[in-house]
């Protein structure tokens, strides 16, 4: 299996953590001690935006669009994020801090903001065949390995089923790190690891390149 590419943009994204940290830090700090004062779009505006965009769409490739995501998948990862239980690296870095004192309210106003807005549109493929092999995967999985295909949790176009999240529009350069941090066991999700651990990053690639077109 082929790790150089998959190890560049692990290295990449942790200069860029290291740079961009002190802006986290300022995130943080205009959640005043008893945010209850704010309502859901003041807090979008006064702490997510920064990293997120104020309409869901994110300031770098490295933190994940929000538009049009699943309600309820973004109060799962607050709520894990209030009370630390993910422990990757962007989770320690951004939004330990952030979440800390969001009441289950607030959580639940900036998931509905967030929900709202209009998801990104998918573009073109560059790379037809690669998009073509991404697909199969995507729709029908590897039943001789044991993996599942994608739709069963993220929906035939990438969009999510119930709590599971939209996929779809996401940032190429995410997409590629939450896998192999999947993979590696930096994020925690056991079917997510299940299945990343027995995919090449050839595959992750063709992944990546289908569902973008979404």
């Amino acid at each position: 299996m082929r790790r150089p590419a998959v190890t560049s943009l692990i290295v990449a994204a942790i200069a860029l953590a290291s740079t961009a940290v002190r802006d986290a830090q300022a995130a943080t700090l205009v959640v005043p001690p008893d945010p209850s004062a704010l309502n859901a779009t003041q807090l979008v505006s006064n702490a997510c935006s920064r990293c997120h965009g104020f309409h869901g769409v994110s300031t770098s490739p490295l933190f994940p669009n929000l538009a049009g995501q699943i309600p309820g998948y973004i109060e799962t990862e607050l709520r894990l994020f209030r009370q630390r239980g993910r422990s990757d690296p962007h989770a320690r870095a951004f939004m330990w801090g952030i979440a800390r004192a969001l009441t289950d309210e607030q959580i639940k106003g900036v998931a509905l903001y967030f929900s709202t807005q209009p998801p990104v549109a998918g573009k073109g493929s560059s790379n037809p065949a690669l998009a073509d092999k991404g697909k199969l995967l995507y729709e029908n999985g590897a039943p001789e390995r044991d993996i599942e295909a994608c739709t069963v949790c993220h929906g035939h176009n990438g969009e999510g089923v119930n709590t599971q999240p939209r996929i779809a529009g996401q940032h190429r350069d995410y997409f590629v790190l939450e896998m192999d941090q999947y993979r590696s066991g930096l994020r925690e999700n056991k079917v997510m690891h299940h299945v990343t651990e027995k995919l090449t990053d050839d595959e992750i690639a063709a992944l990546v390149e289908y569902i973008s077109t979404k």
